[in-house]
């Protein structure tokens, strides 16, 4: 109750602070900050947040504050513009818009979509402030509810939305599902340490891949493949359809549908450790679920940017009660932001919400009025950005190359990451080619590590309660939330499960002959035993017993998959193959000289150095593949080595060295 009666003075001390001018400035400085990394696909807010921890040295704390809070406000707002304009996922939380705000784009209504999305993102996390602003009283228990086998049963609740997003087959949606868990087990798994599919003789593997190259591999690489290879621009039409504010009233037609998935984001963004990486997956799932037209979904459906998009906001509301409360980070950009707060001399935890309740308001309605800043330049820069869709693709191609390759190579600043980066590529472009959900890949990956690290955690204090009594093993694992939490997940599936082929596989995708999708899957099922065998060798059962199950039950879809080819005539939908009709087929540019030029500018990284070998790709590749001018070649090649040095120069990080920085490593910067 002291709590309570001492809040409303706290808000109104808050609101004062927060709407000074010295300190509103360096609010927006921290949006504009934000503003600029958030669009740039791959790099996100722990990248933003890298980029101002050194200026929080001697920093006045509110204005500090305002800074950090300013740039994680708009980072999911500001990543939707990739993921609806070139669908590349602005960083993992905004990985569900792709699936109905790139088709948008491509059919010319960019504009409205974006505009959808920047309302929807507003709502929610002005919403999401506000419930912070009450609820932070009352968390605690909330949180202290949550404990492992309610955490196991959140995340088994992100991966039952495969269901929703099988597509048309849906034992392809669970074998990719199934891969995209066992390629997330590689490297040192989390308990014991156990190598799985990795050696130290090739350290790369041991930290096991990132998400950003996986990001980035499974949908960057095939979507800037395939509109290469059309040489033609992103929208179909060339317009750029319905305006800002037609996305607007998109918004006021589903704000109930942007409540709930905001409601969505607060809860799962409480849970420390989940956050972006379910939440727009579980506010898709919810908001085709609910829907009565299912149609159009994975088509350009507005209601699918909207929903996740309310959600994305939302959960940065509720990723602040853990860290504030607990000081436990809810996400990587929380980690990064707790950073911050100790360089400004704040410890959180129960006892800042007890003594500087101020501050603990201060950042709350910073965040709230970042979100209006934030989401209004959005709004305002929509449709001159949105026409970004209407330019020749052939001129996009190779700086947006440059970018994910730069971004990629952040994950561990190692040369490898490249190369991860092309080979994930492939696959992704095999997934798209053969129509196995990516979404599902995606979600599988995500969850991987901490589906098993839950799942570890949980079988262990389990084991040892049943070993006292079977009574108090059954209290532990069928916790009242638990069993709210399986029932809900039962339904995602059920429901899931009748309306897949409604979703991601409206249209009837091209089918060819049997060869090449079943070359395919036995490839998949190739690794997967690989992947089997080499789990079945480690000796600690922690380490062995999560690779070994998931394993064994997508060789099992593999197998059945298999057999349904063998005994489905051609034309089935589960021959489907992209290079047999449609767009990709007609193409006038062949898949593997396409793709041989993003190879040509890894190769050349990794003999001359990021920066000689990107000048020699985009010299190459304006005046080769687009046919310009010299004049134009040498300013656009010029224009786009000159930002990637602003880019690297501003956020402090290194370029990717070659054999030639090896024999002189005394370069001079960038060419390091």
């Amino acid at each position: 109750m002291d709590l309570l009666a001492t809040a409303l003075p706290a808000l109104g001390e808050a609101l004062t602070l927060v709407l000074q001018p010295q300190q509103f400035l360096f609010l927006v400085t921290g949006v504009l900050l934000g503003l600029s990394i958030g669009v740039l696909p791959g790099l996100g807010g722990i990248a933003g947040l890298s980029l101002v921890l050194p200026f929080m040295f001697g920093m006045e704390p509110v204005s500090g504050l305002a800074l950090m809070v300013g740039l994680i406000a708009v980072i999911p707002t500001s990543d939707t513009f990739s993921s609806v304009l070139l669908g590349i996922p602005g960083s993992t939380a905004s990985q569900a818009t792709v699936l109905d705000g790139f088709p948008l784009a491509r059919k010319g209504e960019a504009a409205r979509a974006l505009a959808a999305a920047f309302a929807s993102s507003l709502f929610g996390g002005l919403l999401g402030a506000t419930i912070l602003t009450f609820f932070i009283f009352f968390a605690r228990p909330l949180i202290l509810a949550f404990g492992l086998p309610e955490m196991l049963m959140i995340t088994i609740l992100g991966l039952s939305m495969v269901a929703i997003l099988a597509g048309r087959v849906p034992l392809k949606g669970l074998v990719a599902a199934g891969l995209g868990l066992m390629v997330g087990t590689i490297g040192a798994a989390g308990a014991g340490g156990s190598l799985r599919m990795a050696s130290y003789d090739f350290p790369y593997l041991v930290d096991g891949l990132q998400l950003v190259i996986i990001g980035l591999g499974i949908y960057a690489i095939p979507e800037i493949v395939s509109l290469l290879r059309q040489d033609r621009a992103i929208s179909r039409d060339g317009g750029l359809g319905k305006g800002w504010l037609d996305g607007v009233r998109d918004w006021w037609r589903n704000k109930w549908l942007s409540v709930k998935c905001s409601a969505i984001g607060v809860i799962v963004g409480v849970i420390p450790g989940l956050g972006g990486s379910v939440v727009d997956w579980i506010a898709y799932g919810f908001t085709v679920q609910t829907a009565r037209d299912k149609s159009k979904f994975g088509s350009g459906d507005i209601r699918g940017v909207i929903g996740p998009e309310s959600s994305n906001n939302a959960k940065e509301g509720g990723g602040l009660v853990p860290t504030l409360i607990f000081g436990i980070p809810g996400s990587g950009s929380m980690a990064v932001f707790l950073g911050g707060l100790a360089l400004l001399g704040y410890d959180p935890g129960p006892h800042m919400v007890r003594n500087n309740l101020d501050i603990t308001y201060t950042i709350v309605w910073s965040l709230a009025l970042a979100n209006v800043v934030g989401a209004g330049l959005c709004i305002l820069l929509s449709t001159p950005i949105a026409k970004l869709t209407t330019i020749r693709f052939t001129l996009l191609a190779p700086f947006l190359f440059m970018i994910i390759a730069f971004a990629a190579f952040q994950s561990s600043q190692q040369l490898e990451d490249l190369a991860a980066l092309v080979a994930i590529g492939l696959l992704g472009i095999f997934l798209r080619r053969f129509d196995y959900s990516r979404p599902a890949f995606l979600i599988g990956f995500v969850l991987s590590h901490q589906a098993e690290s839950f799942a570890n955690m949980a079988n262990q204090i389990a084991s040892s309660r049943f070993r006292r009594s079977f009574e108090a093993g059954i209290e532990y694992i069928a916790s009242p939330l638990s069993l709210a939490l399986l029932a809900l997940t039962v339904i995602s599936v059920v429901v899931g499960i009748r309306q897949a082929k409604h979703i991601l596989g409206n249209d009837n995708a091209p089918t060819g002959a049997k060869r090449g999708p079943m070359v395919f899957l036995l490839l998949i099922t190739a690794y997967l035993s690989v992947a089997w065998i080499d789990a079945l060798t480690i000796s600690r059962m922690g380490d062995k017993i999560f690779p070994v199950t998931v394993g064994a039950i997508t060789l099992i879809c593999c197998l059945l998959l298999l057999l349904k080819m063998m005994r489905a005539p051609e034309g089935h939908a589960v021959f489907a193959d992209l290079e047999t009709g449609g767009e990709d087929a007609e193409a006038p540019h062949g898949l593997w000289s396409t793709l041989g030029w993003f190879v040509g500018l890894l190769i050349a990284s990794s003999l001359v150095g990021f920066i000689l070998g990107l000048a020699a790709f985009l010299l190459a590749f304006f005046r080769v593949r687009a046919g310009l001018g010299w004049g134009r070649v040498l300013l656009f090649s010029a224009l786009g080595v000159a930002f990637m040095c602003f880019l690297a120069w501003t956020l402090g990080r290194d370029f990717p060295p070659g054999l030639l920085q090896a024999f002189y490593p005394k370069m001079p910067w960038p060419l390091t």
